[in-house]
C-alpha cells in the first residue's frame, strides 16, 4: 500500500531526513518504522477506565456543571 502526505513544511521533511541518517535507515523506511511503531502503539490500547478514575480523583469533592447545562448555555451565546 502506498501513502502520501502533503503539505509537510521543509523544516519537518528535514528533521525527518536527519532522524533517517542518524538510525542508519533510508528516509522511507524511517517513514515506514515511525508509522509502524505509532500504529502498534495505539494497536496496545489505552485504558480509558484508568484514566478516567485517575481524573476523577484529581476533581473529587469540586463543583461540577452537567454537560446539558454547558451545552445550552454555549447555544444560548450564538
Amino acid at each position: 500500500m502506498n501513502i502520501h502526505v502533503r503539505h509537510l513544511d521543509e523544516a519537518t521533511v528535514q528533521a525527518l531526513k536527519q532522524r533517517a541518517a542518524r538510525n542508519g535507515r533510508s528516509a522511507e523506511a524511517e517513514y515506514r518504522a515511525i508509522l509502524t511503531a505509532a500504529a502498534a502503539e495505539d494497536a496496545d490500547g489505552f485504558d480509558w477506565i484508568a484514566a478516567s478514575d485517575q481524573i476523577r480523583a484529581h476533581t473529587i469533592g469540586r463543583p461540577q456543571t452537567p454537560s446539558e447545562v454547558l451545552v445550552r448555555e454555549s447555544r444560548d451565546e450564538r
